[in-house]
């Protein structure tokens, strides 16, 4: 009957101990849940090391920006970049690939130039963006790399109605040209302001090939390493989901009236979607010194 009373201090003992065995779990846990995430924090420092690492790597077929938000430089890489190619971009980034975020999507990036109609020169043909005009001389706005290729610009396939010459171009960097109407006859009609994109605005793109199509922004100050003959690295662009295909390089990317970017490449098509970047308009039009109307 005594030895009865001696148990109950053992009992609460254990009870405490238990206690405290838990308290210790959660401790541990939340310690290693704030040690987690300190590891995945990425500084500024890592971001633009990070960046610059992609940047250096060479690898073509590759899109990448800085999300800040997310801390994390996002590369996106077409079908042609292979899985070693991806092995260089970690290797280049070194101790800072923790800051990568690679995805992958189908087809090529590539500029969207192709032989066709709208407007002509030589064996291409593009679309015209934004009209723009100069004191008294009109112009209009359209992708650098077609004005690389392309000095004299007619209406038409045949090549018989002119329209003017490339009075200067800026590719690879930038993706924009500038082109003169010495044809007094053709008329060279506006309606629309420059404005700055924000990331989810929703857009409209008409080019030469596939007319207007609709989308959205997804990306800012987007990095873009072009494949093909005529290659290389655009930075500063906006990125959306908005299709284009050949052809439609240097038409005009709008919200109503708002004038916001000339379309440089991308990858996919107006069949299964895709990925398309675009030179801001703002940008090109300063360049010049040019007004978009």
């Amino acid at each position: 009957m005594n030895a009865l009373p001696a148990r109950r201090p053992l009992a609460r003992a254990a009870r405490l101990l238990a206690v405290a065995i838990a308290l210790a779990a959660t401790l541990a846990l939340t310690v290693s849940a704030a040690a987690l995430a300190a590891t995945h924090h990425v500084g500024e420092g890592q971001l633009s090391a990070a960046r610059d690492a992609v940047s250096q790597s060479g690898v073509r077929g590759i899109a990448w920006y800085v999300d800040r938000a997310a801390d994390r430089v996002v590369v996106t890489a077409d079908s042609t970049v292979s899985a070693a190619e991806v092995a260089t971009i970690k290797q280049r980034a070194g101790a800072d690939a923790q800051a990568l975020r690679i995805s992958h999507v189908p087809g090529t990036f590539r500029l969207l130039l192709s032989a066709g109609n709208a407007i002509y020169g030589g064996q291409y043909r593009c679309s015209l963006g934004f009209n723009v005009v100069s004191r008294s001389t009109y112009y209009f706005l359209t992708a650098g790399h077609c004005g690389k290729l392309v000095t004299t610009w007619y209406t038409n396939v045949g090549q018989t109605t002119l329209i003017g010459p490339t009075v200067n171009y800026s590719f690879p960097g930038n993706d924009y040209a500038l082109v003169r109407y010495d044809n007094t006859s053709l008329s060279h009609p506006g309606g629309f302001t420059v404005a700055d994109p924000f990331v989810g605005e929703s857009v409209k793109r008409t080019g030469s090939t596939t007319g207007t199509h609709s989308g959205t922004v997804t990306a800012l100050n987007v990095s873009v390493r072009y494949s093909g003959r005529l290659h290389g690295t655009v930075s500063g662009l906006i990125q959306t989901n908005v299709c284009a295909e050949p052809g439609d390089s240097g038409g005009p990317l709008y919200d109503g009236s708002r004038a916001l970017g000339i379309t440089s490449g991308g990858s996919g098509d107006c069949t299964s979607g895709g990925t398309t970047f675009f030179q801001p308009a703002r940008e090109a039009a300063n360049a010049y010194g040019v007004t978009v109307f």
